[in-house]
C-alpha cells in the first residue's frame, strides 16, 4: 500500500521526538509557519500558500497528529505540551525568527505561550482552533479520545481504512471540512494511519491524554502576547464553539476577528481565499 507521491520539495529534520517532515518555500520573508490539526498534514495549506506572494517564506511541518508518514520515537513525549515544545524545537532547529504562527484546528499557540516557548513568534493567526475548555474539540473530538483509550480500537479502525471505500466514506463524513476533500489528500491523510502501527500509536498518545480543568484554565490565561493577533473563525463550525472566536479576540490586547462564512473548521480547504487576503494585510510588528 503506497502513499501518493511526496512533493519533491519535502524536507526532513531530526528532532528530539523523531523525524519531522516539512515544506519550505524559501522566500526572503516574512516567515509564516503553518500548523495543521488531527488527521491532516502540511498539504492542507497548499491552496493558501499557492495564493501568497513569492516573497513570503512559508514553512509547513507535518506534525505527529495521525497523518504523518514517519512514526515518532516510541518514548517521545506526545502530550499536548510535548507537541507545543516540539513546535518550538522545530523553530529553533531552523533558526526561524519573527515568525507569524498560523494554526488551524490544533491550539498550539496558546500552549506555547503558557509553556514560555514562543520567543521566536511575533504574530499569531488563530484559525478555528482549540481554546478554553474545548480540548479535544467538540463531540467528535471527545468520541475520538474515548476510542483511543480502548485497547486495540484504533488498530481496528486502521484495518478498516485500508479499504478505499471506507476511506472515501470516512473523508466524506469528516466534521472539520465543509467542502469535499480532494481524493489525493484523502489518500495522503488516511493511508499512514491505516498502514503504520507507529502512526496509530502516536495518535493514541495524543488523543488519550486527559486535561484537567486547571490546566485548561492555565492555557486560556496565556494571552500576554504583545504582537498582532488575527482570529479567523468558521461560521459553520461544528467542532469549535462560535463564542470562542470572540472570546479569543477579546482575550488578547492586539487582536482582530474575521468570520469565514460558508466554512467549517478546515478554513484552509473551505475558504483559502479568506486566509490569503487576511495574511497579506496582517500588520507588521
Amino acid at each position: 500500500m503506497s502513499l501518493p507521491d511526496t512533493p519533491t520539495e519535502m524536507k526532513s529534520i531530526q528532532l528530539s521526538a523523531g523525524t519531522v517532515e516539512y515544506l519550505d518555500s524559501g522566500g526572503p520573508g516574512p516567515t509564516l509557519v503553518f500548523l495543521h490539526g488531527a488527521m491532516k498534514d502540511a498539504l492542507v495549506w497548499r491552496e493558501v500558500v499557492a495564493g501568497l506572494p513569492a516573497r513570503y517564506r512559508c514553512v509547513r511541518p507535518t506534525l505527529p497528529l495521525g497523518s504523518h508518514r514517519i512514526p515518532m520515537e516510541p518514548e517521545a513525549d506526545l502530550s499536548i505540551t510535548g507537541l507545543a515544545r516540539l513546535v518550538a524545537e522545530f523553530l529553533d532547529a531552523l533558526d526561524l525568527s519573527e515568525v507569524t504562527l498560523v494554526q488551524n484546528h490544533w491550539g498550539a499557540a496558546q500552549i506555547m505561550l503558557a509553556e514560555g516557548c514562543a520567543e521566536r513568534v511575533s504574530r499569531l493567526v488563530l484559525c478555528a482552533c482549540e481554546a478554553f475548555d474545548n480540548y479535544p474539540p467538540g463531540r467528535p473530538g471527545r468520541a475520538s479520545a474515548a476510542a483511543a483509550r480502548v485497547p486495540g480500537l484504533l488498530g481496528l479502525a486502521g484495518r478498516a481504512l485500508r479499504s478505499p471505500r471506507v476511506r472515501h466514506r470516512f473523508a466524506t463524513a469528516d466534521p472539520s471540512a465543509g467542502r469535499r476533500i480532494p481524493p489525493d489528500l484523502v489518500e495522503r491523510w488516511l493511508l499512514p494511519f491505516a498502514s503504520e502501527a507507529g502512526v496509530r500509536r502516536d495518535l493514541a498518545k495524543i488523543l488519550s491524554e486527559r486535561h484537567t480543568p486547571a490546566t485548561k484554565r492555565q492555557w486560556a490565561a496565556a494571552t500576554d502576547f504583545p504582537g498582532p493577533v488575527l482570529v479567523v473563525w468558521a461560521a459553520d463550525d461544528v467542532l469549535m464553539p462560535p463564542a470562542h472566536g470572540r472570546l479569543l479576540t477579546d482575550a488578547f490586547p492586539n487582536a482582530r476577528l474575521v468570520i469565514a462564512e460558508h466554512s467549517r473548521t478546515c478554513v484552509p480547504l473551505d475558504r483559502p481565499e479568506v486566509l490569503i487576503r487576511e495574511l497579506i494585510t496582517l500588520p507588521s510588528v
